[in-house]
């Protein structure tokens, strides 16, 4: 028999805030993380806004020599794992640490420190670059260094696929913990994009929304009027363990995982399917994996980014897979208010599926001011809807065509 994950810590580090429960106070309340680009001047840039953390202190989590060699995307992660770690009774130290692992994916790794060390070569020379560039840069990193921090020797990698990376890990994480690889792992997502190369670059591919006079209404997903995502930053990490690990410890239990579905577009670079047939495909292998039928999900977090092409594919693969039941289910966008985290969106939504089974509260898609007659399923528009949440679907794409659906369920022993 195969063996049931649950979920027993989070943490999260977002433009909403710097901890879990500022994250969901924000979300609940409808609040945007958008506004005018504080980290650089943005001015020659043709987007000059983002959905960036505020307020975070790395040297609350990491020594201030250590702090100066990490990339912000790197100090992120240490602080959603801590927080994770912290959150499901682990401060103390790991059971059985051999078998305890980290998966944190990436879409981008240390893209200032690319950004700044290339300026460096460029303006001074190949021999003042750091010695620390490479370790600072690279995706992979942030699993290796939660790993040392907590000496956890279990499996331990990094998955890069776009905007699904860190489904791709929470989903991986729980194979490995199924198949017997490990009984514990902390598994989620970083970013810190928002930085001028980074912007420029999705900017110049028309990616983005251009709202610069009006950040916080930017992001409108299944908007009719939606001109594209807001670019963000931050991490979310869970902790999934086995379940006879974690009723052996006396772990607070806040859901089940229960379906991991993948696939691929196999289509184009970076527009789905009009279909959405890779979507499809991803859900329908989750709702397999995890013995569900439509009737059973409730509430689908979306990928949901607010561009123009994808959000229509999204809602015509819904439909395609529900059936009648769309009708009943809320598909919401919580990149209405977050923004796209890139790779680390996935590892939040997951993290806010869980939340909203824990509060009986599905967060609005804030922005919704024009109906878009192609976007027509329930959003939750403009505010929260009360709901008991059994079980939730979320759904991360990537570019490359890359897919993932993860389903979580109220835990039942």
């Amino acid at each position: 028999m195969r063996r049931r994950v649950v979920v027993t810590g989070l943490g999260l580090v977002t433009p909403l805030g710097n901890t879990a429960e500022e994250t969901w106070s924000g979300l609940v309340a409808g609040r945007s993380g958008a506004a005018r680009i504080t980290r650089f001047d943005p001015s020659a840039l043709d987007v000059t806004f983002a959905c960036e953390v505020k307020g975070f202190d790395g040297q609350a989590y990491i020594e201030r020599k250590e702090a100066r060699r990490y990339d912000l995307f790197l100090q992120y992660a240490v602080a959603a794992a801590q927080m994770a770690v912290d959150s499901a009774g682990l401060a103390s130290g790991f059971p059985q640490p051999d078998r305890s692992g980290v998966l944190v994916g990436s879409g981008i790794g240390g893209m200032q420190t690319f950004e700044d060390q290339t300026r460096v070569f460029i303006e001074k020379g190949p021999s003042r670059v750091s010695p620390f560039f490479v370790p600072m840069f690279i995706p992979d990193i942030a699993a290796g260094i939660v790993a040392i921090r907590f000496g956890l020797r279990g499996p331990n990698y990094c998955t890069v696929s776009a905007c699904a990376s860190s489904a791709h890990a929470v989903g991986q994480a729980c194979r490995l913990i199924q198949d017997g690889d490990a009984d514990l792992m902390l598994a989620g997502g970083s970013e810190a994009s928002v930085t001028p190369l980074t912007v420029a670059g999705f900017a110049a591919m028309k990616a983005l929304s251009t709202r610069n006079d009006d950040p916080a209404t930017a992001s409108r997903p299944f908007d009719k009027d939606r001109d594209g995502f807001v670019i963000a930053e931050g991490s979310g990490v869970v902790i999934l363990e086995a379940l006879d690990h974690a009723e052996a410890r006396g772990a607070t239990i806040l859901g089940e995982v229960v379906g991991f579905g993948m696939s691929a577009d196999a289509f184009h670079i970076t527009l789905p399917a009009p279909d959405g047939a890779g979507a499809q495909l991803a859900m329908r292998n989750c709702l397999r994996d995890g013995r569900l039928s439509p009737g059973d999900i409730a509430y689908v977090n979306s990928h949901g980014t607010s561009t123009p092409h994808g959000d229509v594919a999204e809602t015509r693969a819904v439909k395609a897979v529900f059936g009648d039941h769309a009708r009943s289910v809320v598909m919401g966008s919580t990149k209405s208010m977050t923004g796209h985290l890139l790779g680390a969106t996935g590892a939040l939504e997951f993290a806010i599926c869980v939340l909203t089974i824990q509060r009986g509260v599905i967060p609005p898609t804030i922005n919704q001011f024009n109906a878009d007659p192609e976007c027509d399923l329930d959003c939750a528009p403009n505010r929260a809807v009360e709901r008991r949440v059994d079980v939730a679907l979320s759904n991360s794409f990537g570019f490359g065509g890359h897919n993932v659906s993860l389903a979580v369920k109220r835990f039942e022993s």
